[in-house]
């Protein structure tokens, strides 16, 4: 195990944590439109009323945001959203990433079991060839984004919707379309703490899947 394997489990589960806590809140929002009158404008999320298991907490967890980031900061509600929305996709990415590698691998002797035994030394193994691959396609991806990022103060489109939808999965129904970004937004949640346990799990005790001493 090296320092930058403990420095990113680190990073790892300090930014789940920081994308995951802004999408609730625990009062209404003090937004200058009439939408942003509902809390955190009316996004789902805010619902519960599932209890909190910390003791000495004597609220459920509807329109829970004990940090008030909802009531300190109504204007970047969208962004607070937008965030949470692709660090839990990515999360969800990384979850399934992280686990596939260690039963299956793409060929290549560099991608063998040999040459990396556990999926989290991929990082320093592949660190002067793949890596820099990975790293300059996430670059585009996310440059691609920017204009829809921009235009968000406009608010002409929803956080985290880039008409993107090559299946077609998109319910037509309001309703529907309310359970199924509540089922992403709670899956993406639950994943950015996932993936911050697994990378740790993986760091500390140095083995592989399911990561346990």
């Amino acid at each position: 195990m090296t320092k930058s394997f403990m420095l990113l489990a680190g990073a790892v589960l300090v930014g789940s944590a920081s994308a995951f806590a802004p999408a609730s809140s625990s009062r209404t929002s003090t937004c200058l439109n009439e939408e942003a009158e509902a809390f955190c404008r009316g996004y789902v999320g805010g619902e519960g009323p599932e209890p909190m298991p910390f003791a000495g907490i004597q609220q459920t967890s509807k329109n829970w945001d004990p940090l008030d980031f909802a009531g300190r900061s109504p204007e970047s509600i969208p962004w607070f959203r937008e965030a949470e929305l692709k660090h839990g996709r990515a999360a969800m990415l990384a979850t399934v990433g992280f686990v596939v590698p260690e039963f299956v691998r793409i060929p290549g002797e560099q991608f063998s079991f040999a040459a990396v035994p556990h999926v989290i030394d991929a990082h320093d193994a592949l660190a002067d060839t793949s890596m820099i691959q990975i790293f300059a396609w996430i670059s585009f991806v996310e440059a691609c984004t920017f204009p829809a990022l921009a235009n968000m103060n406009a608010f002409d489109r929803a956080p985290g919707d880039y008409s993107f939808d090559p299946l077609g999965l998109k319910p037509q129904s309001p309703e529907k379309l309310k359970e199924y970004q509540l089922a992403e937004l709670k899956n993406g949640r639950l994943a950015m703490i996932a993936i911050g346990g697994m990378v740790a799990g993986a760091a500390i005790t140095g083995n592989s899947f399911p990561y346990l001493p």
